[in-house]
C-alpha cells in the first residue's frame, strides 16, 4: 500500500529556492520570497559536470599529485638555496590553487556521495511505503514517536523445540527469528515448522535445504519458508545486432523454450536480427493537492516552464550519481496535479532511485508551495505494474524496436508456413482482432510469454511483466513480395543488471551468460539497455515461431503431443527430449 504523506507549511526560516534562476510569478502571492537555497541541502557539484564521472575523477585526481610533486620539488630547492617559502611566483600560485581545488572535489565527491550512499543504501526499499516524518515534528520526535515495539528476546543459546512452542504462542515474532537466531537457514527452518502446526498443513514438496537465505535478508524476500524451484531451458544462438546470445528461460510452459529456438534458428539463417533503444526513462508520478484548482494550475505552470527545468534537474540529480532528470509531465484532475518525473536510471531498473529524486525535488517544491498537500509519491501516473496508455504511447524504462528479414525459402524450410499467410494472420489477429478486444498494448500473439520467462530467470520483477510486454507486431511482404519484414516494438521494458533479485546466484549465473551482469563502468547503463534488447529480440523469435504455428495449424498437435503432463516417469525423459525437438520435429 502506498503511504499517504503529509508536509506541513515551512517555518518561516526554511530556506526558498535561488533568486538568480527565472520564477512564474504567483497571481495567488502578491508578496516577494526570500532567496534561500534548495531544500535539502548543499548541491554536489558533480551533479552537473559535462564529461563522465569517471574522466573527471581522473582529471582532478592527476591534477592534485601533479600539483603536489610540483610544489615539493620547487620548496625543497627553496630549502637549499635559503629562499623564504612564502615567495611565490606565480607558476606556484597556480600549483597551489591546483591542489586546493582538486581537493575539494575530490573530498566532496568521494567523501560526501560515499557517505550517503552508505546513508541511504538501506532505504532504497522502503522508500515507496514509509511516510517521512514533517519536519515540525523532527524536534518533538523524542517524546511524541509511539513506542517502539519490544525487541525479540535473543533466542541462540535454546533449542528448536522451545523457540517453535513460543513463535507458535505468539510469544516471538515469526519476523524477528533471523535477527534474533543470527542464522538464516534455521530461522526458516523454525518458521516453516511453527507454520506447519499452526495451519495443520505440511510443506513437504516445498524444498528446504540448498538456498542461501542470507543473500535476500532485508532486500528480497521476508519471512522465508523455502524456496520453489523451476526449470530454465536456454534458446539460440539469438543472432541480434551481429553478435550471439543464448537466453535463459525460466518457465513451466512447454514448448515455449523449443518454439521460441525455432524462431533463433530461422533469424540466424537470415543473418540476424537488429534493434535499437530509442528511449530509456523510468518515470515516478507523485499526486499533490492543492486548496484551489487555480493553484495547482500554478504550480504546473512553474514545473513546465523550461526556465525552472535547470534548477529542478540539479535538485533532483544530487539523489544519485547516476539519476538524471529528463523530463516533467503534468496532468491536473481538478485540484489535484499529477507530476510525472523521467530520468534515466544507469544499470538499475531505478524506481528507488527515481522516487528519491521526487521526494528530493518535492521537498524543494514545498518553499515555494507551502499550501501543496503530497498525497503519495505514486499517484499511478507512473504507471508502475498496470497497463495504461501513458506507457503504450511515452514508454518506461527501456523503448526498443527489434526487425529482422526472413527469407522466402527460410519461411517455407524452417517455420512451414508462407509470407502471405504469415501477412495476413498477423493483420487479422494482432492487429484488427486486438482492436476489436479493445486490447492496451496487446498487438502481439504472445509477448508476455517471453518477457516473463526472461524476468524470472535473470532476477527482474515479475509483475512489471505488466506493462514491459507492451509489443505491437508487424509483418509485411517486401522484396516484390518474396521476403517478410518482422519487428516488434516494445515501448516500455522495465530491466536492471544490478539490485532486487539480480544479485541472487541463479538469476546472477542467467545475467552473466548473456555478458550483462552487474554495472557497465565503461557507460553506465549500456548493460541494462543490452539486456532490453535482447528481451526484444526473444519476443521477436517467439512471436515469429508461433505465428508460423498458427499460420500452418501446428500449434494444437504440438501441444497435444509434448506438452501433456506425463505421469509414468518412465515416459518422462523421452517425452522431454521429444519437446526439446520440437523444432527439428515441425521441418
Amino acid at each position: 500500500m502506498e503511504a499517504r504523506r503529509r508536509f506541513p507549511p515551512p517555518s518561516s526560516s526554511t530556506s526558498s529556492p535561488p533568486s538568480n534562476v527565472p520564477r512564474r510569478p504567483s497571481p495567488a502571492v502578491s508578496h516577494s520570497r526570500p532567496t534561500l537555497t534548495p531544500a535539502g541541502g548543499c548541491i554536489q557539484a558533480s551533479d552537473a559536470l559535462p564529461l563522465p564521472i569517471r574522466h573527471t575523477n581522473l582529471l582532478f585526481s592527476i591534477l592534485f599529485v601533479g600539483s603536489i610533486v610540483f610544489l615539493m620539488r620547487r620548496w625543497r630547492k627553496k630549502v637549499r638555496q635559503s629562499i623564504p617559502l612564502h615567495v611565490i611566483d606565480l607558476s606556484e600560485l597556480v600549483s597551489i590553487v591546483s591542489a586546493v581545488a582538486s581537493l575539494i572535489y575530490l573530498l566532496s565527491f568521494f567523501g560526501i556521495a560515499f557517505v550517503q550512499s552508505i546513508i541511504s543504501s538501506n532505504e532504497d526499499e522502503a522508500d515507496d511505503f514509509l511516510p517521512a516524518r514533517p519536519a515540525s515534528d523532527s524536534k518533538m520526535s523524542a517524546v511524541s514517536s509511539p513506542p517502539a515495539e519490544p525487541a525479540a528476546p535473543m533466542l541462540a543459546g535454546r533449542d528448536d523445540e522451545e523457540i517453535i512452542a513460543s513463535v507458535v504462542a505468539g510469544n516471538t515474532p515469526s519476523y524477528s527469528l533471523e535477527s534474533a537466531l543470527g542464522d538464516c537457514l534455521r530461522a526458516a527452518a523454525i518458521r516453516r515448522e511453527a507454520l506447519r502446526r499452526t495451519t495443520g498443513r505440511g510443506l513437504d514438496g516445498l524444498p528446504l535445504e540448498g538456498f542461501d537465505y542470507a543473500s535476500i535478508l532485508g532486500q528480497c524476500c521476508e519471512m522465508p519458508v523455502g524456496y520453489v524451484q523451476l526449470p530454465v531451458g536456454i534458446a539460440g544462438p539469438l543472432i541480434l545486432d551481429g553478435r550471439e546470445y543464448y537466453v535463459p528461460m525460466a518457465t513451466t510452459e512447454g514448448c515455449l523454450v523449443a518454439s521460441t529456438n525455432r524462431g533463433c534458428k530461422a533469424i540466424a539463417a537470415c543473418g540476424g536480427a537488429a534493434s535499437v533503444v530509442f528511449r530509456d526513462a523510468m518515470t515516478r508520478a507523485p499526486a499533490v493537492r492543492f486548496p484551489t484548482a487555480a493553484r495547482a494550475a500554478e504550480l504546473k505552470f512553474f514545473l513546465e516552464e523550461p526556465d525552472n527545468f535547470d534548477t529542478l534537474c540539479v535538485v533532483f540529480n544530487r539523489s544519485s550519481r547516476f539519476a538524471r532528470l529528463q523530463n516533467i509531465q503534468c496532468a491536473l484532475a481538478g485540484r489535484n496535479l499529477y507530476i510525472r518525473f523521467s530520468c534515466s536510471t544507469g544499470d538499475a531498473m531505478g524506481m528507488n532511485m527515481v522516487s528519491k529524486g521526487v521526494q528530493n525535488v518535492l521537498d524543494y517544491l514545498q518553499n515555494d508551495f507551502p499550501d501543496m498537500d503530497v498525497i503519495s509519491i505514486s499517484g499511478n501516473f507512473c504507471s508502475d505494474k498496470k497497463p495504461s496508455a501513458v506507457n503504450w504511447i511515452q514508454g518506461r524504462g527501456k523503448s526498443v524496436v527489434c526487425e529482422a528479414v526472413i527469407k522466402e525459402d527460410v519461411v517455407k524450410k524452417v517455420l512451414k508456413t508462407t509470407v502471405s499467410a504469415l501477412v495476413e494472420l498477423n493483420t487479422i489477429k494482432n492487429l484488427a482482432g486486438s482492436a476489436v478486444a479493445g486490447s492496451l498494448g496487446g498487438f502481439n500473439a504472445h509477448a508476455s510469454n517471453l518477457v516473463s520467462a526472461i524476468f524470472i530467470a535473470t532476477g527482474q520483477d515479475p509483475a512489471q511483466n505488466v506493462e514491459s510486454s507492451h509489443c505491437i507486431t508487424m509483418m509485411e511482404a517486401v522484396n516484390d513480395g518474396k521476403d517478410l519484414h518482422v519487428s516488434v516494438t516494445m515501448p516500455s521494458i522495465e530491466v536492471g543488471t544490478i539490485g532486487g533479485g539480480t544479485q541472487l546466484a541463479s538469476q546472477s549465473a542467467c545475467l552473466d551468460l548473456l555478458g550483462v551482469k552487474g554495472s557497465c563502468m565503461e557507460s553506465p547503463g549500456a548493460n541494462a539497455r543490452l539486456l532490453a534488447t535482447i528481451v526484444a529480440g526473444t519476443v521477436l523469435a517467439g512471436e515469429l515461431s508461433l505465428m508460423s504455428a498458427l499460420a500452418a495449424g501446428h500449434l494444437v498437435r504440438s501441444h497435444m503431443k509434448y506438452n501433456r503432463s506425463c505421469k509414468d516417469v518412465s515416459e518422462a525423459a523421452p517425452s522431454s527430449i521429444m519437446t526439446a525437438k520440437l523444432a527439428d520435429s515441425e521441418q
